[in-house]
């Protein structure tokens, strides 16, 4: 496939994309709803109003990922309550 190929108002319901690269690739108001992702990277990739509502991540690397503005709740990291941590924490260092 050559470079700068665009894809504008596709359906492509099923599609399988298997040992490609996409590197710089731009996704403007794409629908990734049910999707399946293995072996992927994303390093470097920046998400702006994304939804990841539902979404479960299994063996992933989040070394320096950087949150900002999200709702988190009921967001859970190997068991913990992320929302009530925080809180938390921000309680202590104010009454601390």
């Amino acid at each position: 496939m050559s470079e700068g190929k665009r894809f504008e108002h596709e359906q492509m319901p099923g599609v399988t994309f298997r040992g490609c690269a996409l590197p710089r690739a731009e996704f403007d108001d794409v629908g990734l709803a049910n999707s399946r992702f293995v072996n992927v990277s994303l390093r470097g990739a920046s998400f702006t109003d994304a939804t990841f509502q539902d979404a479960k991540f299994k063996n992933v690397n989040l070394t320096n990922v950087s949150i900002d503005d999200a709702n988190i709740s009921g967001l859970t990291i190997l068991g913990w309550d992320i929302a009530k941590l925080i809180k938390e924490a921000a309680q202590r260092k104010t009454s601390g």
